[in-house]
Order: structure tokens, then sequence, then C-alpha cells
């Protein structure tokens, strides 16, 4: 199976991406192909709701990094988001790119079936919180017609290496297998 994978934390040694570490050991074990965008690296801003996605050539008139991903999930059976919870909600690093999703649907690409899963981390001791980065995800993957395999929601982490106290690195594991 690919697998797209697509991280949105700008610490390189962060909770959200030693989880997706332990994810993708495991699934490449699996015999999985893995395709790994880091958001944070990649010069891509919010969608312009300018319509013209795939009539240009790109999947996106205005994100030139974004047709790399976009080709990575029409040809990958799976995607994995990765990423924290920052202020309540999805991290700007990689909010963009889940707005050019959106070139998928104008462009009248067929992504449906796909499974996908999500990953993320909050610092407080309320699940809720990750009710920010959880419910937009869910419903994204709704309209595309993607099926759930699987989400690691880890709260109560904030500094470095805390995801090592808890479960998350195992759970994340375990969600390679769903795939």
């Amino acid at each position: 199976m690919k697998i797209t994978v697509i991280t949105g934390s700008p610490r390189k040694n962060g909770n959200s991406l030693a989880m997706t570490r332990a994810f993708i050991k495991e699934a490449e074990k699996c015999g999985h192909t893995i395709n790994l965008y880091d958001a944070v690296s990649m010069n891509i801003s919010g969608c312009h709701a300018c319509m013209t996605c795939y009539k240009t050539g790109r999947a996106c008139t205005f994100n030139k990094d974004f047709d790399a991903i976009a080709s990575s999930i029409i040809d990958s059976d799976g995607v994995l988001f990765a990423m924290p919870v920052y202020w309540y909600s999805i991290p700007a690093q990689i909010k963009g790119v889940i707005d050019c999703l959106f070139s998928l649907v104008v462009g009248e690409k067929n992504v449906s079936g796909k499974k996908w899963g999500l990953i993320t981390c909050c610092e407080e001791n309320d699940m809720s919180v990750m009710d920010g980065v959880r419910i937009p995800m869910e419903k994204t993957a709704s309209l595309l017609k993607w099926n759930l395999a699987g989400e690691v929601l880890i709260s109560d982490v904030l500094n470095e290496g805390e995801i090592e106290n808890t479960d998350g690195c195992r759970l994340a594991t375990e969600l390679a297998h769903k795939f």
C-alpha cells in the first residue's frame, strides 16, 4: 500500500513527529511505501478560491509546492495527517495544504475510497482541545469520501520528549497496521 504522510510541526523533535516516525517505521515494516511531506518546509499558502485548479497544468495555480502532495494523494491508497494542536486548531504550517485539498474537488479527481488517519497531540490535559484539529479533518475526509483507519489523539504533552511518557508512539505503531 502507498501512504502519503503529511506533517505540520515546526519542532523537528516534537511529540507529533515522534509519533509520526513510529508510524512510518512500522508501516515500512508492514511493506507499505511512504511518501513524506513536511508542510513546514514547503511554501504553501491557503486557497485563493480562483477555481483554476488543474486548468493551468498544476493542482493549484498559486501553490506550486502543493503539486507533489496532490499527485502523491491521487496515487496513494492512504493518507496520514500528523500535527500538534496550535491555539486550539490546525497549525498554519499545514492549514494551507488542507485548504489546497479543495483542488482535488474542483479538478474532479477521484480520490474516494482511500484510508486516512490522524495523529495529533496537545499541551492541555483535556481531550476536547483536539477537536479543533479532529473535527475539520474528519469533515474533510468525509467530503473526499475517505475511510477512517484510525486516530491517535494524545493530550498533556508540551515539551519535546514528553510523548515518551504516554502510549502515543505505541498507538501510532498500531495505526500503521490499520492501513
